[in-house]
């Protein structure tokens, strides 16, 4: 899932020029110019999995940039201190971690369920804004429970001003500029903040907190205290967007894969006709059952990782691989190319859940799989992402044969400015059986 940061912005704009066929160039550079390569001064890329897996790991040597998509609102008081920004990620972890998420997989699999049972049969239907409601409504049920319904319509704000900002532009504005897209987006982190605001309130004043990740950052810590109400508002709005916005763009890719798979498919409705009748009732157990559809979820992640290109800057000089990276620098790691390395991931272009069943497909493995980031930066939400997607998947082949429209193109364009997505993909559902 991830933290939603605004794109990399490089050297003399680099990055745009980039852009037009960044994909094809990415694997070209790995292919012929090996762990790392130089795209222009300053300017490197990791592209194979040791590789990009050690500057995600040396934290110290390549620091994540801090530049979130939702900053700290200016206020009196001031930001967040360092230590509460710690204190605030450790009390979201506490609502985050794969046993937390095992224990509520009952919350998360309607969701899932009803996603199936909305999809209209026998017409072409264009798939992610159909995915986004869905997974919206799911993320944000997960963080505040009963709450949710209330701040729904914030969080899809709060996401639109997302696509706003990140929308390619010839130009690129200092941080500090005021642009209409910056201005549209704090308007709706306000507005989010406003709503969010009454309701920590209400919870810290009647002393009942919630089991969701909210109340895991109300309740005080035995070595931090409670958390201020202003590192509480200003640490939500980033993870509330990514709950659903990363998510999404692996659905499209996984629906697209069950689409073109039909064994694959047929594979996953064969383990899913084992769920519950009532999806309540879903237990982590089931999810557990569920190993080949984790399989296929993971081998497409793998393919078409959704962040497929991360920003690390190098703060003092150090040595990666055969290049010294000189102070300053900005290293780009490309799980995109990481993935495809054929020393790690025998074809590695071929789709294969199996190989994430056999002995040595084991994700532990360094470099192997980083479809969530890895290291002190690795994606928070990384458990509940995966569950969601497995379950998603899992009811929708249970209940559906799913194709693409005719032609000889496919029926979608794949973007990646802000991350790896199947723009406009369109597929047809036909009930089984």
């Amino acid at each position: 899932m991830g933290r939603v940061n605004e794109p990399p912005q490089l050297p003399g704009g680099s990055f745009a020029a980039w852009s037009r066929d960044r994909l094809a160039l990415a694997r070209r550079g790995a292919d012929e110019c090996g762990d790392v390569w130089q795209l222009e001064s300053g300017v490197y890329v990791a592209a194979t999995a040791g590789v990009c897996e050690a500057v995600l790991r040396r934290a110290q040597d390549f620091p994540k940039p801090s530049s979130p998509l939702f900053p700290p609102l200016k206020r009196t008081g001031g930001a967040p201190t360092p230590e509460e920004r710690v204190h605030a990620r450790a009390a979201r972890m506490r609502g985050l971690r794969p046993q937390a998420v095992a224990d509520r997989i009952g919350e998360i699999a309607p969701g899932t369920a009803r996603f199936a049972d909305q999809w209209p049969t026998g017409r072409d239907v264009e798939i992610l804004p159909m995915v986004r409601p869905v997974l919206a409504e799911i993320g944000v049920r997960y963080l505040f429970s009963d709450d949710a319904a209330a701040l729904l319509p914030f969080a899809w704000q709060l996401f639109v001003a997302r696509e706003v900002l990140v929308r390619p532009s010839h130009w690129v504005w200092p941080r500090w500029v005021p642009t209409p897209a910056r201005r549209f987006r704090t308007r709706r982190q306000v507005a989010f903040t406003n709503a969010l605001r009454s309701i920590v309130r209400r919870r810290r004043s009647s002393g009942q907190f919630g089991d969701d990740v909210l109340g895991q950052m109300l309740r005080p810590s035995s070595r931090y205290g409670p958390l201020s109400e202003e590192a509480v508002l200003d640490t939500l709005p980033g993870i509330t967007v990514a709950t659903f916005e990363t998510p999404s763009r692996a659905a499209g890719w996984i629906l697209l894969h069950l689409a073109r798979y039909a064994q694959a498919a047929d594979r996953v409705a064969a383990e899913a006709a084992l769920l519950p009748a009532d999806p309540a009732t879903t237990t982590s157990t089931h999810l557990d059952n569920l190993q080949y559809t984790q399989a296929l979820v993971r081998e497409v992640l793998r393919l078409h990782p959704p962040s497929w290109l991360l920003t690390r800057r190098a703060p003092r000089q150090t040595q990666l691989a055969d290049y010294t990276i000189d102070a300053g620098s900005t290293v780009l790691v490309c799980p995109y190319t990481a993935h495809r390395d054929a020393r790690e991931h025998p074809e590695p272009d071929r789709f294969r859940p199996e190989r994430w069943l056999d002995d040595s497909g084991s994700s532990a493995k360094p470099g192997v799989f980083l479809g969530f980031g890895t290291g002190p930066h690795g994606c928070e939400g990384a458990a509940l992402a995966m569950a969601m997607l497995t379950l998603m998947t899992a009811q929708t082949a249970r209940r559906y044969h799913l194709s693409e429209p005719p032609g000889a193109e496919p029926g979608y364009r794949v973007t990646t400015f802000e991350g790896l997505a199947t723009a406009g993909l369109h597929l047809r559902a036909t009930l089984r059986g």
